[in-house]
């Protein structure tokens, strides 16, 4: 098949790393594969060399960008249907909320024009990554992306969830219809999980993390509504009950030389550590150099982290929030708490923290779990039968 895939820019991220490996096990495939995205920009981190150098074709719209700028916006969904009616695809798929809205209609757009030159318009497929409708503080800019999303809902022929609460969530919104929805969980390579490049002890001892030290570590961007504002209001409850605990962030953003200011206020630089931002292939050692992994995202899809955490196997500790509880076998792996409840996230924290057995325990039912749900090769081969479905339907329309 001839596969398009639209993001609005390939920054490190989970819908960016789930579009990359997407793409990637296409092109393994056989299919042709093409990526179009817009300039990766931004403190997160680059993935374009990854997507250039693997072998499918990668084109760039300069203009695509996550602000919303209707002017420009309207010259990107022209490039668009010109690259869509060049490229002639049997499937465009679509990721994230702006390049999902402005993609699709583009896709329509190119699928008339095609029709009409004697050709076949391509299927639409749409990933939802995390709701657009809930993305905001501000209740006006949801209800948009609501609508927004009601008023491209009819012209997609799939609908792909990574998880199984995204949908339920869509369908409350009166967002599609149910036979539209499909669930793939995001998958991710497992064996670096498994395997990693460099050892724990190598990766603990190169940041000053002692043998009997407890690491509660937390993949995310510093940035708003990623919970790491919580974890700094029992922070110092925490360490005084703890001596051994250290707190570990993975990422960068906006907000760090804040969450730095807060530290040096508290006298705990010597129990935390920033790694600032990393390349996704140390992740994997990373997460095994932690004892727990804690993410207290107040918004996703399916948090990529909790999958992470359960192939290095260590408990995963979450909000339950969206598609959270999905990638958590409740008391079994970890724990999906109350949403926002400091207490529940304190008092779980504190159970792992001080028992070394329900830590290893946990963390080997988490390795089974996650190793037969979030597999690159799940993935693929979920996103090919939807594929698959989506090309019957249009070849009989």
């Amino acid at each position: 098949m001839k596969i398009v895939h639209i993001i609005t820019r390939l920054i490190v991220g989970g819908a960016q790393e789930n579009t990359l490996l997407s793409c990637e096990g296409q092109h393994d495939l056989g299919h042709d594969v093409t990526l179009i995205t817009g300039p990766a920009v931004g403190p997160e981190g680059s993935l374009m060399e990854r997507a250039q150098r693997y072998g499918y074709r990668v084109e760039v719209i300069e203009a695509m960008g996550r602000a919303i700028k209707p002017m420009r916006d309207w010259g990107v969904y022209k490039s668009l249907i010109r690259s869509i009616v060049r490229l002639a695809p049997d499937i465009v798929h679509t990721h994230s909320s702006k390049a999902g809205i402005i993609g699709r209609w583009a896709s329509h757009k190119a699928g008339k024009l095609l029709a009409k030159a004697g050709g076949r318009r391509p299927g639409i497929v749409h990933t939802i990554h995390g709701l657009a409708f809930t993305a905001s503080t501000k209740r006006s800019v949801n209800k948009v992306y609501e609508w927004l999303e009601r008023k491209v809902a009819p012209i997609t022929d799939k609908i792909v969830c990574v998880a199984d609460a995204m949908a339920e969530q869509s369908l409350a919104a009166n967002i599609g219809t149910p036979e539209q929805y499909v669930t793939v969980y995001s998958g991710m390579e497992t064996q670096p999980f498994i395997n990693p490049p460099i050892s724990r002890d190598a990766v603990r001892k190169s940041f000053g993390i002692a043998d009997d030290d407890i690491v509660a570590g937390t993949i995310a961007r510093l940035f708003e509504l990623k919970g790491h504002d919580d974890l700094l209001a029992m922070a110092p409850k925490m360490c005084e009950r703890f001596p051994k605990l250290k707190i570990m962030w993975v990422g960068d953003g906006l907000l760090r030389s804040e969450f730095e200011r807060q530290i040096k206020q508290m006298g705990l630089e010597s129990r935390f550590i920033l790694t600032g931002l990393v390349p996704p292939t140390q992740i994997p050692q990373l997460v095994n150099a932690m004892d727990i992994m804690v993410h207290p995202s107040r918004r996703e899809g399916l948090a990529r982290a909790l999958a992470q955490g359960g192939l290095a196997s260590i408990p995963v500790l979450t909000y339950d929030v969206d598609g959270n509880r999905e990638g958590v076998l409740e008391g079994v792996s970890g724990w999906a708490v109350k949403a926002f409840d400091q207490a529940i996230l304190a008092e779980k924290l504190a159970m792992l923290l001080g028992d070394s057995q329900l830590r290893r325990r946990m963390g080997e039912a988490g390795r089974a779990f996650a190793l037969g749900q979030f597999d690159t090769r799940v993935m693929v081969e979920g996103l090919e039968k939807v594929y698959r479905q989506v090309a019957e339907q249009t070849n009989r329309a």
